[in-house]
């Protein structure tokens, strides 16, 4: 029952090893951002390579094998699994639009090909067409890539630094009168409330396994009774939690800091910064090239 905490699913490593940690928090925000942008309007081939640059950044970031050898399998199982439910169920449009005009009308300088089959696989019941083999590879590139790119940036960065680096990046909006300084507090006060979440859900499912309910005798009108009322009760012990925060908070005086107080900014890699950066604007181009439908 222990296999969440087993998991270390968005949350952050304390470590010395692997250079992703010492990229600056600025260009891991940046690069999240271009992972999870680029994918929106681009061919499969291009969502496909974006998977597999995670897969091949999260080989060679240098995180011990023990912070995703358990997480990547789960990810990429869960990521297939949805793909194969999209691509079997059926597609709004089962079958090409027919032509308006009849194809002797055309007269064009080389023959007309014939267009490729619509229909991909067929068995019984269950078939793949072009228009849902589309829309399984689209899922689940994109449930893999939203995240695995979320993973490696809270797991290999602070939770103090993913703030510092969120109000640098936003420091231009203080002309505007936004608090940013506030938004990063909040930041920081949410990524530390994902362990409690976790937390809780353990102990509801702990507490679900050791009453020995049996799901098959439920049948799915039980089984979505017992789900909605986990998640009731997950909800409401969260709002306990941040209600108690909060009181512990206003105990204190109300008071925050920024997090540029709570830890110095990380020591700077220049070598390392710019050749994420470059890279960075290798892929950019890359998807201006390559990536388009």
């Amino acid at each position: 029952m222990d296999w969440l905490r087993q998991l270390p699913l968005g949350q952050y490593v304390a470590g010395s090893s692997g250079w992703l940690r010492r990229v600056d928090p600025r260009l891991k925000y940046a690069w999240s951002l271009a992972l999870l942008l680029t994918p929106i309007l681009a061919n499969a081939a291009w969502r496909l390579a974006v998977v597999g640059l995670l897969l091949l950044l999260t080989a060679a970031s240098g995180l011990p094998l023990r912070l995703w050898r358990r997480t990547v399998p789960v990810l990429l199982a869960l990521s297939l699994a949805v793909g194969l439910l999209a691509a079997l169920l059926p597609s709004p449009r089962e079958q090409p639009l027919p032509m308006q005009r009849p194809p002797q009308e055309l007269q064009l300088a080389e023959p007309l090909q014939p267009p490729p089959p619509w229909e991909l696989w067929k068995a019984g019941p269950l078939r793949v067409t072009r228009r849902s083999a589309e829309l399984g590879i689209n899922s689940a590139t994109l449930l893999f890539t939203v995240l695995q790119s979320a993973n490696l940036l809270l797991v290999s960065t602070s939770p103090e630094a993913l703030a510092w680096g969120l109000t640098a990046l936003l420091r231009p909006l203080r002309w505007v009168g936004i608090p940013v300084d506030r938004l990063g507090f909040q930041l920081l006060l949410a990524l530390r409330f994902l362990p409690l979440v976790q937390e809780e859900l353990q102990n509801l499912l702990r507490a679900m396994a050791t009453r020995a309910v049996n799901l098959k005798q439920l049948g799915w009108r039980g089984v979505t009774n017992l789900v909605l009322a986990i998640a009731e009760r997950l909800l409401a012990n969260v709002l306990l939690r941040a209600e108690q925060g909060a009181e512990a908070l206003q105990a204190r005086g109300g008071l925050w800091r920024s997090p540029a107080q709570l830890r110095l900014p990380p020591a700077p890699a220049k070598i390392l910064d710019a050749m994420a950066l470059a890279a960075l604007v290798l892929l950019l181009v890359f998807r201006s090239r390559y990536g388009n439908i």
